[in-house]
């Protein structure tokens, strides 16, 4: 009985010293099977490379310049700027003038009426019979005082009348200038109560501010016309980057939604007056002309600084990934790593690649075409 008890004690000691190495062994297998994976890292086959495409190599150096972010607006200047008013007061009869519309020089804008046309023209015509006989007068006097057969007061009188004549019909064959009207063409067959007023630029119209049936007096401005040849661009840069700029640098401006369309220009005034926010004005004159610009206009500009040698790749090889820049290396035969890159400037499709702890530009080699793909690629394996 002695002997069965204890056989029985010596087989459950033996069961549970099994159990108890079964369980110790357990944990290494899941240690191992939770083992950390790398998951930057991609590995193609031979296949799968000939397919992607993909393109290595070492980055290259090159001159790259260093860029002002600044913003502006467009600006015509003042003699680019035309208040179309009238110098006689008259009752606007006909226009057909609408903000934005093309005028070419001397293209009609409007007519106008009014009695004062009327009389200003009468005025004009007597003063010029009048100066008819005064010369006809001035004449025969003078031919009588020479023979002493008239006074030199009458003479003198007959001359001064005369002259003052000239003058008066001058006067106002100046004020039929001012209305759009020759005087030399103005006879009493062709009075005409009508103005009109005619574009003195080729250029565009900016407002409008009358219209048919309203009376205007000379202090009045009926239209604002631009002329877009002559507009710049008005940058604000703020007082501690003014150091860096000089007049002839090269300025290049976009649109915020139209980015891809750049117009180069330069530097050619620096202001000197520094505003309430710390910004100074500076003008730059564009190369090139474009209707789309309007004065008015917000634009985005980079101010080229200075030029320096930097290891580049093309802008296709660092990809955006959360707000963050990376670039693939080339590991062993088919594998890449994704590294976070820090870049500089741009410049004609090549990217500045700066150093870092995991990026070293002067000796890795990385993908320079394709690296998109493989980023894909990484993505779609950690969702998996």
């Amino acid at each position: 009985m002695k002997t069965a008890i204890y056989t029985r004690f010596i087989l459950i000691a033996a069961l549970t010293g099994h159990l108890a190495a079964c369980s110790t062994e357990q944990p290494a297998e899941t240690a191992v099977a939770e083992k950390p994976q790398e998951t930057n890292l991609v590995q193609l086959t031979p296949a799968q490379l000939k397919n992607a495409g993909l393109q290595t190599g070492k980055p290259q150096q090159k001159t790259i310049a260093t860029a002002l972010q600044v913003n502006g607006i467009m600006e015509a200047p003042p003699q680019s700027m035309i208040s179309v008013s009238v110098p006689l007061g008259g009752y606007l009869k006909k226009t057909n003038l609408l903000a934005g519309m093309h005028l070419k020089k001397g293209q009609l804008m409007a007519e106008l009426e009014d009695q004062g046309y009327i009389q200003l023209q009468q005025d004009y015509l007597t003063a010029k019979a009048r100066l008819a006989y005064l010369e006809q007068e001035y004449n025969r006097q003078r031919e009588l005082n020479q023979s002493k057969a008239s006074s030199d007061k009458v003479y003198q009188q007959t001359q001064a009348d005369f002259k003052s004549q000239r003058v008066l019909l001058q006067a106002l064959g100046e004020k039929l200038r001012m209305v759009g009207t020759n005087p030399n063409k103005l006879t009493e067959n062709n009075l005409t109560r009508t103005m009109r007023l005619y574009s003195p630029i080729d250029g565009y119209v900016t407002k409008v501010n009358v219209n048919i049936g309203k009376y205007v007096v000379p202090t009045d401005v009926l239209f604002e016309l631009v002329d877009p040849r002559d507009l710049h661009l008005m940058l604000t840069v703020f007082e501690k980057d003014l150091d860096k700029l000089a007049i002839g640098q090269e300025v290049v401006a976009y649109r915020a939604n139209q980015p891809e369309k750049q117009y180069p220009g330069k530097i050619v005034y620096i202001g000197k007056e520094v505003a309430g926010d710390r910004g100074v004005e500076v003008h730059c004159h564009l190369e090139k002309e474009d209707p789309a610009l309007v004065p008015g206009m917000f634009m985005n500009a980079e101010v080229e600084l200075q030029s320096q040698q930097a290891y580049t790749l093309p802008e296709e090889a660092i990809v955006r990934f959360g707000n963050k820049q990376y670039v693939f290396a080339a590991r062993d035969s088919g594998i890449f790593e994704m590294l976070e890159a820090q870049t500089g400037n741009s410049e004609h499709g090549f990217t500045a690649l700066l150093p870092s702890p995991l990026v070293h530009p002067e000796n890795q080699i990385f993908v320079t075409k394709g690296a998109y793909s493989l980023l894909m690629k990484l993505k779609n394996k950690e969702e998996e």
